[in-house]
């Protein structure tokens, strides 16, 4: 296989060939091998590539790394919920429908839109090939996601007959209103309208059917709570808080140490206590399954409470008019 990689890339002498070292023609043989994409794909997908610094920038510096009081701001607005609510009033039919068919409530699913595209009116400008090449294979801390993640792209551009070098998406090559990565495309994008296509860039009924499919696989929980303001008498003990997402606590533990909330919640549910960082001082939550799930969508607790927090914002101002 890899005579016939290095056969395809000396006859057509791509300028992304060049930078690949041996390394990454052997990562592009295991693609091939594990993902049964043949090889002469995966040469024309490295051909058409093009390194991006703007990319390797960008990842350097995720809004995720901001504290709490810093990164709520840049989410939860007074733009955004109103932009949030004549979405959900211009397609509350589908919104609807998801929730009944795929139990998600619709406020998740806007509030999922709303962070990731601005509801659609932002969905990247770096060209996904050259996001997924770049750090597949000039990103060493996460070449092995990336790289999949290129491959698994030249099997969807394949099966949605896309030119490789015209889908455009974020700098980690996430896609479409959603912001699907091609892996999470192929898996968990529906056709929600039923014209046959899985069309996450222009379809709302398809990007909304989708953010719900993803949520019902990965055990959203409907009708169960999210997450609940704690009041903790500080310092509080380390062996209730933990940098794992996971929820790795009950909440007889938590209330043992001290944690109290207003609702009341049987002994062995399973929680997590969660730190946020204010301008002075903390603020604390305790956090359940469906907080769990929200973070399947982006790995971050800052993420999943911001997607959260905007979703109530939503509900409250759709359902006062």
């Amino acid at each position: 296989m890899r005579v016939v990689i290095l056969l395809l890339w000396g006859m057509s002498l791509p300028l992304a060939a060049a930078e690949l070292s041996a390394d990454h023609i052997t990562r592009l043989e295991q693609l091939s091998s594990e993902l049964d994409i043949p090889a002469t794909q995966l040469a024309a997908g490295v051909e058409q590539a093009q390194f991006r610094q703007s990319v390797l920038d960008a990842i350097q510096r995720p809004w995720e790394a901001k504290p709490w009081y810093q990164y709520r701001p840049l989410f939860i607005t007074h733009d955004r919920i109103e932009q949030g609510v004549q979405f959900w009033r211009q397609h509350a039919s589908l919104l609807d429908r998801a929730a009944a068919r795929l139990q998600v409530p619709a406020e998740l699913i806007v509030a999922i839109i709303g962070v990731e595209t601005h509801f659609g009116t932002r969905m990247g400008n770096h060209p996904v090939l050259d996001s997924l090449y770049t750090l597949g294979f000039h990103y060493p801390k996460r070449a092995a996601y990336f790289s999949k993640e290129f491959a698994q792209y030249l099997r969807l551009a394949q099966e949605q007959g896309w030119p490789l070098r015209e889908p455009m998406g974020s700098y980690a090559g996430a896609m479409g209103m959603g912001q699907f990565m091609p892996t999470s495309y192929l898996h968990y994008a529906v056709d929600f309208d039923g014209d046959g296509h899985r069309d996450l860039f222009h379809n709302p009924a398809d990007a909304i059917g989708s953010v719900a499919n993803y949520f019902a696989e990965h055990g959203w929980q409907y009708g169960q709570a999210v997450a609940y303001p704690a009041r903790v008498s500080e310092p509080v003990p380390a062996s209730v808080l933990t940098d794992k997402l996971e929820l790795v606590h009950t909440w007889q533990q938590l209330s043992a140490a001290g944690v109290k909330l207003d609702t009341q919640l049987p002994a062995d549910t399973a929680v997590k206590l969660l730190k946020l960082e204010l301008a002075q001082g903390s603020e604390y939550w305790v956090v359940r399954q469906n907080f769990y799930v929200i973070t399947r969508y982006n790995r971050s607790p800052l993420y999943a409470m911001a997607v959260y927090q905007l979703s109530q914002e939503l509900a409250r101002a759709y359902h006062a008019n």
